[in-house]
């Protein structure tokens, strides 16, 4: 008999969101949503200190903050965060091309990949080079990887969504 893993005891949740401070929060909206992110999981303006002491500033500025997600339960939902600029907060300048060590990739399933580029594409998508049929052993898909308007590296995977819910090990 395999013991029975119990959800309630694990220690941390799965990845709840990831945030993106970002230049232009319309915008941001505007491209996450031709990925499918429409739904408004929390919006408004951060306006007690706290908000600004977390991310490590000294002084406090307003933060408007949109948190989007494309349905379900909510987890893997997408921060859209402004800074105030009275904050002074450093400005990354926005990343092209390939990958970087240090980078983080965010990664979606998508239905169709052609339809889903050119949806991003129209929506800013800033480097956005043709999908490739991506091989390991055991699969072969359509990927492409791509950028944001804020230079966000993001990886797109053509299979169908309804995989991000299978619970078993991949390739195994």
């Amino acid at each position: 008999m395999t013991p029975r893993h119990d959800d309630s005891l694990r220690p941390v949740s799965a990845l709840i969101r990831g945030t993106i401070f970002v230049r232009d929060l319309d915008r941001a909206t505007a491209f996450y949503a031709a990925l499918g992110y429409t739904k408004v999981y929390y919006e408004g303006v951060l306006t007690d200190p706290s908000a600004s002491t977390i991310l490590g500033f000294r002084h406090h500025g307003p933060l408007s903050v949109r948190i989007v997600k494309s349905g379900g339960p909510n987890y893997g939902m997408i921060g859209l965060f402004l800074i105030d600029p009275v904050l002074m907060p450093d400005i990354v300048p926005p990343a092209s091309g390939p990958a970087r060590i240090g980078e983080v990739a965010l990664v979606f399933y998508v239905r169709d990949m052609d339809v889903t580029l050119t949806a991003l594409r129209a929506a800013g998508a800033s480097w956005s080079p043709e999908p490739e049929v991506f091989r390991m052993p055991h699969r072969a898909q359509r990927e492409t990887c791509l950028r944001d308007p804020d230079g966000i590296l993001m990886n797109l995977v053509e299979t169908d969504p309804a995989e991000q819910e299978r619970t078993g090990r991949e390739g195994g």
